[in-house]
């Protein structure tokens, strides 16, 4: 008596194709509202913003916009200012936020949810509020030269507002939240195990953190570095509040141009120039530092 075999049903390449392309249909119809969104947010306003570029003060196509920023050393001065506060903040923040994030990671979690609750506090509070406070504690007559005067730690007011300085310490305080986060997330996935077992093998706490913790926690790094910087390329609230008209960013001078010339076009180069350099820079770091590994774990 034969025995009776199953039967497995099989597709042939055709219908594995079919239902190939159905799905990738599926997919696309799925996420067509969202790209939608994206071209009504980002790609028209962005080629809104590229377009006025092109355009003079006299309503005419040209190039006149780019040319001054080549001919006027001002233009240079701005970009100068802009990257040198976007890297000293991000810098300041890796030097604050690393240790930070390390002794948060290394508390106990009942613990270290309060200590993250005091970390996203100044989130509840607005941008500017938070600018003008520092306004309050870092000028002159302010909370911090009269407590230090009265430590007698300086003897006169000293100027902390109104120049690179109070700039600097109130982007800080806004900034460190955003890199304290990714790197504390990146710092609470690392398996213990290895830390463990290098202590086993001999390794002394210095050695474990700089050869098995550091390294891992890298993601965290470069993805809150890249956070922190790209933000305070646009920054405007902080640097013109704090700055006092002595710190000139981008976002800053477009301002001005618009309210004193009403000038759309060389505002919107200035705009254009920025975003190009942005994307250059993350090219670039995406090659040097292959970012990719170091985000992803991508050989």
């Amino acid at each position: 008596m034969r025995k009776k075999q199953n039967s497995i049903p099989t597709l042939n390449h055709d219908s594995l194709q079919q239902e190939k392309r159905k799905e990738q249909l599926f997919s696309l119809g799925l996420s067509i509202p969202a790209l939608i969104s994206i071209v009504l947010i980002i790609v028209i306003p962005i080629g809104w913003l590229f377009s006025l570029s092109f355009v003079n003060s006299n309503g005419d196509f040209s190039l006149e916009n780019y040319q001054k920023m080549i001919e006027y050393k001002s233009y240079a001065r701005v970009f100068y200012t802009t990257f040198e506060v976007s890297v000293l903040t991000t810098a300041l923040c890796v030097f604050i936020g690393y240790p930070l994030a390390y002794f948060l990671s290394q508390t106990p979690e009942k613990y270290a949810g309060f200590f993250l609750l005091a970390v996203l506090l100044p989130f509840w509070t607005s941008l500017l509020v938070r600018t003008y406070a520092w306004l309050v504690l870092l000028q002159r007559k302010g909370l911090i030269n009269n407590f230090a005067i009265d430590l007698g730690i300086w003897d006169t007011p000293i100027k902390l507002v109104h120049n690179l300085n109070g700039t600097l310490i109130g982007m800080v305080h806004i900034m460190l939240p955003y890199l304290i986060l990714p790197l504390y997330g990146a710092m609470r996935r690392i398996d213990k195990n290895g830390i463990y077992a290098a202590a086993n093998l001999g390794a002394t706490p210095a050695q474990s953190f700089w050869l098995i913790f550091f390294p891992l926690s890298l993601p965290g790094v470069v993805a809150g570095t890249l956070i922190v910087f790209i933000l305070c390329l646009g920054f405007y609230v902080t640097p013109a509040v704090l700055g006092g008209g002595h710190v000139i960013m981008v976002s800053t001078h477009i301002t001005a141009i618009l309210e004193n010339q009403f000038n759309w076009g060389a505002a919107s180069a200035l705009g254009v120039v920025l975003l190009v350099t942005t994307f250059i820079i993350l090219i670039v770091l995406t090659k040097l530092l292959k970012l990719n590994n170091i985000l992803f774990g991508k050989a």
